[in-house]
């Protein structure tokens, strides 16, 4: 059963009535397989005009819509021979971080990715995609795996952030985020990351700080939550779509400031209307860089990497 947004009432009912005729039969006035092809047809154009005109703080709903594909999805549908690997060698492994080896179309690599879970034992086991340092930490076990191998990283970008917990803080949360988003910098191996869902603050830039950062269209990425930023600027939620507007964190804002360097268009209706298709999108997308990335030799990919990233905070001096 699908979940509508706010926003998606009136879409909501066409495809409610859609369903009510179908268990109608047919009459002598009424053709109901024509009628439920004219409201279909009037659906597709309701979802085409709606999705034309998001606002930020409607896209934001939808890269956090609970049957939006996530990084396990991502993973079990792109890449085969797929091998998890778990622990992080120091203290324990993380659930909100999966990853493993296996193969994108043939090519071997190492994969990772946030996970949040798609019911409430799956979202509890990963934290709802909030990392401790022990997930980073992984994260940064896998590249370094990856690196020593000579071979590419692709990363799943899907968190509201780190975990802010105490737990986590007392174990080096800082410090774990910022090794990893050093180690990223640091491997001699092509890596692509795309941002699935959300992708909040360092939480995300900690296996994001990548060769290509790509977007799909009703993803998100900032350095915090709305409602963080407006507990902050309005103290109060309530301002949480301002916060939305004026934090520019979505693709296409984020592609004119040169943040990311594609927006990935999904499906009608967004990537949870059909996963399969904006899964496969994002497949073409990593074949097609991880190919152009592969032609260059390890110090020109780090430099390349480095150059963009510190291009990015001298940008507007």
């Amino acid at each position: 059963m699908t979940t509508y947004l706010e926003f998606e009432k009136p879409i909501a009912e066409l495809e409610s009535k859609i369903a009510e005729l179908r268990h109608l039969p047919n009459s002598a006035d009424v053709d109901i397989a024509d009628e439920v092809m004219r409201l279909q047809d009037k659906v597709q154009k309701l979802l085409r005009a709606t999705y034309a005109r998001l606002t930020p703080w409607q896209r934001v709903q939808v890269a956090r819509h609970a049957e939006r594909p996530h990084a396990q999805r991502y993973i079990d549908r792109l890449v085969t021979d797929y091998t998890p690997l778990a622990g992080d060698r120091v203290f324990g492994e993380d659930a909100a971080i999966v990853g493993g080896m296996g193969r994108l179309e043939g090519r071997s690599l190492v994969v990772l990715g946030q996970e949040k879970g798609d019911d409430t034992e799956s979202r509890l086991k990963h934290n709802f995609g909030m990392a401790r340092p022990e997930g980073y930490r992984k994260a940064q076990r896998l590249m370094r795996l990856a690196d020593r191998f000579n071979l590419p990283v692709l990363t799943f970008v899907d968190t509201p952030g780190a975990y802010p917990g105490l737990d986590a803080e007392a174990r080096g949360q800082a410090e774990a985020i910022a090794a990893s988003i050093d180690t990223c910098l640091a491997i001699g191996v092509p890596l692509v990351s795309v941002v699935i869902g959300e992708g909040g603050s360092g939480g995300a830039l900690a296996i994001a700080s990548a060769d290509r950062v790509y977007m799909l269209e009703n993803s998100v990425y900032s350095v915090i939550t709305p409602e963080g930023c407006a507990s902050i600027l309005w103290r109060s939620n309530a301002n949480a779509q301002d916060a939305a507007e004026a934090m520019k964190m979505t693709a296409a804002d984020l592609k004119k400031l040169d943040v990311i360097d594609e927006v990935i268009p999904e499906p009608m209706g967004g990537a949870h209307r059909a996963p399969d298709e904006a899964i496969d999108a994002v497949g073409k997308a990593v074949s097609g860089a991880l190919a152009e990335l592969s032609q260059l030799d390890r110090d020109t990919l780090r430099r390349q990497r480095q150059d963009k990233f510190l291009a990015m905070g001298k940008k507007g001096l």
